[in-house]
């Protein structure tokens, strides 16, 4: 009696776990199949965690390069956070140690100088996160910094300043020094003046602050009420768009049709100011915002998976003529269809991080 009941008992056992077998595994359970599956299927270079390090987040050309950077790492699966440090370079290099500390997957910088962040990033380079710093003053083995051309923009814009004046002109620059694309573009500026000796400085003035457009302006009406006579001011040259935003709008404002505006960097705001009617603001020379934060991202993708990525990589600058744009407002992502070598660029492209844009 007593082994007819184990006998069933066992029975019943063997029975259950043969049927448990056959069920299917609850959510979260390990699953060898599947799982596996899902693992052989991912793309090695998805799911990164990137920091994006500022020295500031003014204006639109930011707006736009923040855009470029964003749409790029969300092309390759990842995702990214922004470090902004209001021009404070003690909290931009604060921000730099956070990102490291946060276990980032790699690190784009925009900005700043060698004094506040080569410790920071050597620190980072040590522990096995890639940087990329674009117009940083950054200084670091192994890191690859991007620049825009910039001693070729300011000799494009003072070229055309040139040829308008037929050499001879009075200007006023707006210049900040402290910032490493526009100490480049000074040395431009001082080869430039050397060169041309019809074309004289009568004034210079510049700061970035946290309303660089409308501290500008204000300047720039001094400036105006100092030489008020037609032909006193031929032009201004701004060695960024901030400035001469404020400078255009100082001189449409005092009605000085007599002078000029030339100027480095370019944005939807730019261009738009730029195709108003009568604008004083003729020309300038930029690389598109967004394909900046595209191209910077890609190069850290590449160097995330382990490719030989050169230290310097110089980006091509477009000249912007007002002349030849049409009569209707177009933008920054239009513009391609007026000015030859606009946006759009595959610098930084290999064919592994096409692949991963495609098929993730």
């Amino acid at each position: 009696m007593k082994t007819n009941k184990y006998w069933l008992l066992f029975t019943i056992l063997v029975i259950g776990v043969l049927l448990g077998a056959c069920q299917p595994k609850a959510e979260g359970e390990a699953s060898t199949s599947s799982s596996s599956k899902g693992e052989a299927s991912e793309h090695p270079l998805t799911g990164k965690k990137i920091a994006l390090v500022m020295q500031q987040n003014l204006g639109t050309f930011s707006a736009q390069y923040i855009e470029g950077v964003k749409e790029q790492v969300e092309k390759f699966g990842g995702n990214v956070t922004v470090f902004t440090s209001e021009g404070d370079l003690s909290k931009m290099a604060s921000n730099l140690d956070a990102a490291v500390n946060q276990g980032v997957d790699g690190i784009l910088i925009d900005h700043g100088t060698k004094e506040a962040l080569n410790q920071g990033v050597e620190n980072a380079v040590a522990k096995g996160v890639p940087v990329v710093a674009f117009d940083a003053g950054v200084e670091v083995e192994g890191v690859t910094s991007l620049e825009q051309g910039d001693e070729k923009m300011a000799k494009m814009t003072l070229e055309k300043l040139a040829v308008d004046s037929n050499g001879d002109a009075n200007i006023v620059k707006i210049w900040v020094a402290g910032f490493a694309p526009m100490e480049r573009r000074q040395i431009a500026y001082e080869n430039f003046l050397g060169e041309n000796p019809g074309i004289k400085e009568i004034a210079t003035f510049g700061a970035a602050t946290q309303n660089t457009a409308l501290d500008t302006q204000s300047q720039m009406e001094a400036v105006l009420k100092k030489y008020p006579n037609k032909g006193e001011i031929t032009a201004v040259w701004a060695a960024w768009d901030e400035f001469a935003k404020g400078a255009v709008r100082a001189i449409e404002q005092a009605g000085r049709t007599d002078i000029k505006v030339y100027s480095i960097d370019m944005s939807d705001e730019d261009l738009q100011m730029i195709q108003n009617d009568n604008s004083p603001w003729v020309a300038s020379a930029a690389v598109d915002p967004k394909d900046i934060g595209r191209i910077q991202v890609r190069y850290l993708y590449q160097k995330i998976n382990g490719g030989n990525v050169e230290e310097k990589v110089v980006l091509e600058p477009v000249f912007v003529d007002a002349s030849k744009l049409p009569a209707e407002t177009v933008t920054t992502s239009e513009l391609s269809d007026y000015i030859e070598g606009w946006g759009a660029s595959d610098q930084g492209y290999t064919d592994e991080l096409k692949g991963l844009e495609e098929n993730r």
